[in-house]
């Protein structure tokens, strides 16, 4: 009888750890661009491990002067969709200047 009972209760905790929806980790912090002169963009907290296309930034405007305050590493492309041969890591409290143009960024 106790070990029908243990291995029912087994059974429930397995049942719940594998149910149990997990969070999702998400970079801590503000990353900042410019989108013009003057005109400073940015997207808090961050969810990790998801390209994210900056909002305000095209094919004609991209993004410049990207600045990583959060937590993470961040890979930042000149392409939208993190796509392209064209990019470049930046760890957590760098900036990088006017000349580095953005359209899209992944956070480690």
């Amino acid at each position: 009888m106790r070990l029908r009972t243990s291995l029912a209760a087994l059974g429930g905790a397995v049942l719940l750890v594998i149910c149990t929806p997990t969070s999702s980790y998400a970079a801590t912090g503000d990353f900042l661009y410019k989108v013009g002169p003057g005109v400073l963009a940015g997207i808090a907290d961050p969810a990790s491990g998801t390209c994210i296309d900056l909002p305000f930034t095209t094919e004609e405007h991209p993004g410049f002067a990207p600045e990583n305050f959060t937590d993470a590493t961040a890979t930042v492309f000149l392409d939208s969709g993190c796509d392209g041969d064209v990019f470049y890591v930046m760890n957590p409290g760098k900036k990088l200047g006017d000349r580095l143009e953005l359209r899209s960024v992944i956070f480690s």
